[in-house]
Parts: C-alpha cells; sequence; structure tokens
C-alpha cells in the first residue's frame, strides 16, 4: 500500500513524458496504493492556473485518479520560510550576492580546470565577514540564501538512501556544492521544497525520472537535518525522440492535449511510451 506522486510544474501542457512520469508513480504505488497528485507551482511568474487545470484533465482522460485537495506549492510559503528559519538558526545558510553572469563565469572556470570535475558553486560568499554581509543587505543588494553543506555534514555525519533499482547509494551531497535554498522572488527552492512536500504528504517512494538521480543527494541531507522521514526512491529512464534526445517541455515536443485532438486514445498513450522507452 504504498504512497507515490506525480508533482508537475504547470508552465505548459503535458507531454508524453509527463504521462510515463504519472503512469510509472501510479505502477508503483501498486494496485492497493495511492498516487498523489502534486502542483509543483512555486514559480509565480512562469506558472499559469490554466495549464494547472489541463494537467487534471489530462490526467482523467488517461484514467488516473487521485485524493483531494490537491497541494499546491504556492500555499505553502509559510512551510517553508518555517524550514528556512529553522536552517539559518543552525547556521547552515549563508547569503549569495553572485549575479548569474558572475556565476556563469565561474561555472565556466571551473569546468575548464584540469581536475575535469564538474562544476559547482566555488563558495565565492561563504566566507564574507557578517558585517560585509549586513552591509550589502542593508544596500537592497540581491542575494540568494545557500546552504553550506559541508558544515551541514558535519552534524549529520555520514549519509545514505535507497534506490529500489541500484540498491543502497552513498550520500555524496557535496558533489553538488552549496546548492540554492532560497532566492529573493523564489521563497523556496526545488530542493527545499520537494523534500518537504514530500514529507509532510506522506510520500514513501519517490517516482521521478533519471535526471534527478544526483538531487537526491542533497534531498537526504535536508531530511537529516530536519528530522523528516526518509522515503526510498526510484528513478525512471528519460524517454528519447526520434533525434535521440529527450522529450522535454522547452523543445516543443507534441503535448497530450494535441495527440487528443489528432485522435489519440489513452492506449495510443501508452504505446507511445513504451516505443519511446525501448
Amino acid at each position: 500500500m504504498a504512497v507515490t506522486r506525480f508533482a508537475p510544474s504547470p508552465t505548459g501542457y503535458l507531454h508524453l513524458g509527463h504521462a510515463y512520469s504519472a503512469l510509472f508513480a501510479v505502477e508503483n504505488a501498486g494496485p492497493t496504493g495511492t498516487m498523489l497528485l502534486r502542483i509543483e507551482d512555486i514559480d509565480l511568474t512562469r506558472c499559469r492556473p490554466e495549464f494547472a487545470a489541463a494537467i487534471a484533465e489530462d490526467l482523467h482522460w488517461l484514467g488516473l485518479s487521485w485524493p483531494v485537495p490537491v497541494r499546491r506549492q504556492s500555499v505553502h510559503f509559510d512551510e517553508y520560510r518555517a524550514a528556512l528559519d529553522r536552517l539559518d538558526a543552525m547556521a547552515l545558510l549563508y547569503p549569495c550576492f553572485c549575479t548569474r553572469s558572475q556565476l556563469a563565469a565561474q561555472v565556466s572556470a571551473s569546468a575548464s580546470a584540469p581536475h575535469g570535475a564538474s562544476p559547482i558553486y566555488p563558495g565565492t560568499c561563504r566566507h564574507l565577514a557578517e558585517a560585509e554581509r549586513a552591509r550589502r543587505i542593508a544596500a537592497g543588494e540581491a542575494f540568494a540564501l545557500r546552504l553550506d553543506v559541508a558544515k551541514a555534514l558535519r552534524q549529520t555525519g555520514a549519509l545514505s538512501w535507497t534506490d529500489l533499482d541500484r540498491g543502497t547509494i552513498a550520500g555524496d551531497p557535496l558533489s553538488l556544492g552549496d546548492v540554492v535554498l532560497a532566492r529573493k522572488d523564489f521563497p523556496a527552492s526545488y530542493h527545499l521544497a520537494v523534500t518537504l512536500d514530500d514529507a509532510r504528504q506522506g510520500v514513501e517512494i519517490v517516482t521521478r525520472g533519471q535526471d534527478l538521480f544526483e538531487a537526491t543527494h542533497i534531498h537526504r541531507l535536508l531530511q537529516a537535518l530536519m528530522d523528516l522521514p526518509v522515503p526510498v526512491w526510484r528513478h525512471h529512464p528519460l524517454l528519447m525522440g526520434p533525434d535521440g534526445k529527450r522529450l522535454a517541455k522547452r523543445d516543443g515536443v507534441t503535448d497530450l492535449r494535441s495527440l487528443r485532438a489528432d485522435g489519440k486514445t489513452p492506449e495510443d498513450i501508452r504505446a507511445m511510451i513504451c516505443q519511446a522507452a525501448t
């Protein structure tokens, strides 16, 4: 009787890749389990209510159902703020004033370094003096809140997590660097919001795409820091188009709404997913 979830962002219409994720969540919930729908609309500039409505319509058309009410991130900002306050009280957050252009330059320099490691935030603002931080914040400089991952790990100790296909995974949050947990225009990052959401909703199996496998290291760290329950994870392969590239909303792939208008049935969608997944 597992609890899983499908958690799309309403920034466009669902496509085949989304349908695959939703059906994957249902499959892992099992015949007596529950698949929850969550609307990840924390990005108020890009998310639109008409897309949220279309998500529910397309999923119902596929024959899926879920408990109501549906959790929407945009009405839980107070929970994310409370979590940030808790981490801040543990002295694990610091303001980062780096602009996007500065970050791009830092990442570029890191990527060309001889060690060949994956580019991560180099900690430019991590060791700023408190007086300097206060001065820049008082001056109205924009900043993000980053998690001091090394300091956090010293508090939690070594961590691990379970992937149902790969077994026990040794936690390695340092591989992602000091991730952003909030910005001026985002009250919580993806990492913080989904970790709290899954705990609040009692999700037991986190199902999502393989592209989010590495993010699990950070999510496991956040769970340990905030004494949250630890689920297990299962990451499905990404659907690929005829060109060998992953199906993605930004590439204008065919959405379910258009396929429905062309006369496709839910059975056709399932067949197309099977073909793209092999």
